[in-house]
């Protein structure tokens, strides 16, 4: 792993965290986080919409599962998008910082404290798993499995954005932080987790690993996303996955 960041650590300081996360959703409106999340949903929720319409689907009661929901802004964006389809999306936000629970749930999302290594949700038990920047926090056997789990608790959509490695986009973030009037801790985190970032190649390998057949692809605002609908019974990460892979 490159680096530490303040999320790293569950014991970080809560006043630290509200500010870090709440800069952080600021970005992720400026810089194309929300958006690179909601325009790989549309699709699902076009489709969502058409069956409603013609063949009366009945399914216009979503429920979506944020795996590190931050402060709630990626979850609630997304259940904005789908109401706007006629689906009504319940986001729940997966936390392992107590603090970011609670700040989600103050934002309208319900919080659950718990992490991607043992998501308490049986499988098939959501219609959508969005993990929006979380993997690159994460060593690469421990990111091959929590994408496996996901396909498997996912009923309709699976969702992942994340950053892409770039000299030029860590280089931009902080010196957006400046005008933006971002503390240095914000500053400093938001440069490691771009340099924690994927290329293409790289993503790919971990979507492979873990047994999904999707392909990442890069977005505006360096992010790098993958969407697929989930198999039907769960799969497993492939022999190629070992604990000695991290990096």
């Amino acid at each position: 792993m490159i680096g530490t960041e303040l999320l790293d650590n569950p014991r970080a300081d809560p006043g630290a965290v509200r500010r870090e996360l709440r800069d952080i959703a600021r970005l992720n409106v400026l810089f194309g986080g929300q958006r690179a999340v909601v325009d790989s949903l549309e699709p699902f929720l076009r489709l969502a919409a058409h069956r409603e319409t013609g063949q009366g689907d009945g399914g216009s009661r979503w429920t979506l599962l944020d795996v590190g929901a931050g402060s709630g802004d990626i979850a609630r964006a997304a259940a904005a998008a789908a109401q706007r389809h006629g689906v009504a999306l319940t986001p729940i936000g997966l936390e392992l910082l107590p603090t970011a629970a609670r700040l989600a749930h103050g934002n309208g999302v319900r919080g659950v404290l718990g992490d991607g290594s043992a998501l308490p949700f049986a499988a098939k038990s959501v219609d959508i798993v969005v993990a929006s920047q979380v993997l690159h926090h994460l060593p690469r056997a421990v990111a091959v499995r929590w994408i496996a789990s996901f396909d498997r608790v996912a009923r309709r959509a699976v969702v992942l954005a994340d950053l892409r490695r770039s000299r030029v986009a860590a280089a931009g973030v902080w010196l957006a932080s400046f005008s933006l009037g971002m503390g240095g801790t914000t500053r400093h985190d938001a440069v490691v987790s771009v340099r924690r970032g994927y290329t293409k190649r790289e993503f790919d390998a971990l979507l492979r690993e873990a047994g999904v057949a999707a392909v990442a692809r890069y977005r505006p605002g360096f992010r790098i996303v993958a969407a697929w609908a989930p198999s039907a019974i769960g799969r497993q990460p492939s022999a190629t996955t070992s604990p000695t892979a991290d990096s």
